[in-house]
């Protein structure tokens, strides 16, 4: 009965007839709170469709009230489900809950432009939401390492869970050919395991898991530095609720940013749609990473996406900025003012999932061990290294067959030596792994160093579904069609280590040379403060709208990790060398995390070699900016 009294008002609704439709809508509402409870899913739809319906009338105050309360039941749904089920089930019961988020961003954007209710609404449904399935994985992974020692099923689980990631990274990258008749099969066989051991994870980890209270915008904004933004960036699709037909009621795609400073209401604009603002930030990364002049790309994106926003910054010269869709992947230091002048020059960046992650930028550095440093890695696990051997200029895949993952061969990185040997020298507790020694089982064996320094060649292959150009460098070249196309971004993104040229030759299934980003999930970085990833598109990977990028970035994430440093395109190996050695002067001068990248970056662009932000600004900086901890 509630059902069909809730059908019969949303035909009024359409047909603009809203007297008739509010009563019924109301008494269908009544039944069902009566009969499932007032936290029942159908519940939040019935309070959706009622907000829906007052804004359609003009009404914001109610308007804003029943979508609250729509929000705040599928808020406690989410965390009920989020306690159980793999990522991929949470990835697909999220995106049912989408229509209610872009539902309040258009509220605050249109109808309720300057109402501060509102704003504050949209704001708190999207820092309880984006990112959120990237949170969900690493507590579960978090809570279960906390409790290995003291419960033997719980190691069994982790063991089993690590040995999936192993087995599918294998399968990839070294053993194409050892394999059986049929490798997508066991590729999908595998994948399947890997879901049912996060399942079970998810679920044991719920046991262990304290309840938690839902994110307050208030405790956000107390973790702002006064002289910092947060400029959140979302996609939205703007919503009419006086659209006579499903189809006409979402618009296209666009972004829009909310503004919070310490102290103050959040404030939301719309910045455009987002065909338009995804072509402009794609040709500037395709821009910078070949060199090319930028100048008049870099510029219209900063008319787009900062210009805009520049009124609500105030004095703010940090912006703690957590962007969405493609401009994930796109150095916003590298963009230009109305004075010519790079963005780096104006303003400090951290980047961020979304401003959530100021809440859990706690400094557990309990059981950190020394730093580790893995350069000049040998890729050919050679007796000694023949004189002759080539060397490489640029951190990124060389003799690459374009997506064409078992043939993927990587040359040595003459300047990776000396950039650990003056890390050393700022660092002297740091252990250094050189040559055959950085292997991917030492990596595997690390237990929470203080900062892991990883100067190799990364890759990232580009999912053959998504038709896009190859990712490791812009390069024209056609993609071959491989037999076994990998959906999943963690297991096309990685780190080259030793023996990795020799790969098919491994005899040890768990050591190839490859270090995939599924592997880089299950390292132990619990109380490690910084991950430095001193290689080519380290910082790539799927761009998953509203959960960011799917690659090493959100693996490392799930290890534990506080602080990242990755790079978004192919890195000159001699400038990165320079960049890095000045950024770990810096780090030691007890300069921020991030803050003591912006000065090395600054330091290179005004030199004489390295002003093109093609060397300085493919490394971004993310998650916690504070100074390392001497612990």
């Amino acid at each position: 009965v509630a059902n069909s009294l809730n059908n019969l008002a949303q035909l009024y609704r359409t047909q603009g007839n809203y007297q008739q439709a509010e009563p019924l809508y109301l008494r269908s509402l009544a039944i069902l709170e009566k009969v499932l409870g007032k936290e029942h899913p159908n519940v939040a739809t019935s309070l959706n469709n009622l907000a829906a319906l007052y804004l359609a009338k003009g009404d914001i105050t109610r308007a804003t009230d029943f979508l609250r309360r729509g929000l705040e039941i599928e808020g406690q749904n989410l965390n009920l489900i989020f306690a159980v089920g793999s990522e991929q089930r949470k990835q697909s019961y999220l995106r049912t809950f989408a229509g209610a988020t872009y539902r309040s961003i258009s509220l605050s954007l249109q109808e309720a432009r300057n109402n501060s209710a509102a704003a504050s609404l949209a704001l708190t449904t999207v820092l309880r939401r984006k990112g959120l399935v990237l949170d969900a994985v690493a507590d579960s992974i978090q809570i279960l390492r906390a409790q290995l020692d003291k419960n033997p099923e719980t190691q069994k689980l982790f063991t089993q869970w690590l040995q999936v990631q192993q087995q599918l990274s294998a399968l990839v990258f070294s053993q194409p050919e050892k394999q059986a008749a049929n490798p997508k099969a066991q590729l999908e066989q595998l994948e399947a395991r890997r879901e049912k051991l996060e399942t079970a994870i998810s679920s044991k980890s719920a046991e262990f898991r304290q309840q938690t209270q839902p994110v307050e915008l208030a405790a956000i904004q107390a973790k702002i530095p006064k002289d910092a933004a947060l400029v959140e960036i979302v996609q939205y699709e703007p919503y009419n609720a006086k659209a006579k037909t499903q189809a006409q009621q979402w618009g296209k795609p666009r972004y829009a940013a909310a503004v919070l400073r310490s102290s103050g209401e959040p404030s939301w604009l719309d910045l455009g749609e987002v065909a338009e603002i995804d072509k402009l930030a794609i040709d500037l990364r395709a821009a910078l990473a070949t060199g090319r002049p930028i100048k008049k790309l870099a510029r219209t994106l900063d008319e787009k996406l900062i210009a805009p926003i520049r009124p609500l910054l105030g004095d703010a010269s940090h912006l703690l900025i957590s962007p969405d869709g493609q401009l994930t992947l796109i150095p916003f230091e590298a963009l230009k003012d109305e004075q010519d002048k790079f963005l780096i020059q104006r303003y400090a960046f951290s980047y961020l999932t979304s401003g959530r992650d100021l809440l859990g930028f706690g400094s557990n550095v309990n059981n950190t061990s020394a730093p580790v440093v893995l350069a000049d890695i040998d890729y050919n696990n050679q007796k000694q290294t023949v004189a002759t051997a080539k060397t490489s200029g640029v951190r990124g895949s060389q003799n690459r067959r374009s997506g064409d993952l078992a043939n993927l061969e990587f040359e040595p990185l003459a300047a990776t030596k000396e950039e650990a040997a003056a890390i050393k020298k700022v660092l002297p507790n740091a252990k250094l792994l050189l040559g055959k020694d950085a292997t991917e089982t030492a990596v595997k064996q690390l237990q929470s160093p203080s900062i892991l320094h990883l100067a190799t060649h990364g890759f990232f292959i580009t999912d053959v579904a998504q038709n896009l150009k190859a990712s490791l460098d812009f390069e024209e070249t056609p993609r071959p069609q491989k037999i076994l196309q990998v959906e999943n971004p963690l297991l096309r993104s990685g780190l080259a280590l030793a023996g990795f040229n020799q790969r098919k030759q491994a005899t040890n299934g768990n050591d190839d040379g490859v270090l995939t980003a599924l592997e880089v999930a299950g390292l132990d970085l619990r109380s490690n403060q910084l991950v430095v990833l001193s290689a080519c598109d380290t910082g790539k990977g799927d761009v998953k709208v509203g959960d960011g990028v799917y690659g090493l970035r959100r693996a490392l994430v799930i290890a534990g990790s506080q602080t990242q440093v990755l790079s978004l395109w192919l890195v000159d190996d001699a400038a990165t060398k320079d960049l890095m050695v000045k950024y770990y002067q810096n780090l030691q001068a007890g300069k921020g995390r991030h803050e003591a990248l912006r000065t090395a970056q600054l330091e290179m662009l005004n030199s004489q070699d390295y002003q093109h932000p093609q060397f300085w600004a493919a490394f971004v900086p993310s998650g916690n900016w504070t100074p390392l901890s001497d612990k």
